[in-house]
């Protein structure tokens, strides 16, 4: 209406331009109002829901982002934890295996103070053995001297010794073999 009126004021230009183009204002003015309602009705029930769900969705969105960055600052926590707990590891394996060194050394001493103390008690027992064996085979060997001696004696002598001779003649031989 206000076109219509506009176009009559500003005198035929307007009406000139519609007459060449065809223009029936009443049709017009109903189409510009028909075209008004279902913009409207559009808004409001097409439009607005559309702006509402994006507006849920960019919360959503927001909500998403917010919980992303929760995330990575939980998975930071975690590595830093995670690096602690194997920097802890790390320090109570290295101790372990220190201790470990530590006691396979001390070990290690008393196994060696064990085979020097068994080794000298053979080293004993071999000399103990040795000078039995010794004191045995000096006996042997006086005895053996004594009766040679004796024999010896009774084949120069010529004559049969008697047994007191015997044992005088062994102990001088042993006497001797002692004394040398």
């Amino acid at each position: 209406m206000i076109l219509a009126l506009m176009a009559q004021e500003s005198g035929g230009q307007i009406a000139q331009i519609a007459a060449t183009f065809g223009v029936d204002w009443p049709h017009l003015l109903a189409q510009v109002l028909s075209f008004g309602i279902v913009c409207a009705l559009l808004y409001w029930f097409a439009y607005q829901p559309v702006l509402q769900m994006l507006d849920a969705r960019r919360a959503q969105i927001a909500q998403g982002l917010a919980n992303t960055d929760k995330i990575n600052a939980a998975l930071a926590n975690i590595e830093a934890q995670r690096q602690g707990v194997l920097a802890e590891a790390r320090a109570q394996s290295e101790q372990i295996v220190t201790e470990a060194r530590h006691v396979a050394a001390r070990l290690r001493e008393q196994d060696r103070q064990h085979a020097i103390a068994a080794a000298e008690q053979i080293v004993l027992k071999a000399r103990e053995a040795a000078a039995q064996e010794h004191a045995r085979m000096l006996g042997d060997l006086r005895r053996e001297v004594g009766r040679l001696v004796v024999q010896t004696t009774g084949v120069v002598l010529g004559k049969v010794l008697t047994a007191d001779d015997h044992r005088r003649l062994s102990e001088a031989a042993a006497n001797h073999l002692t004394a040398s």
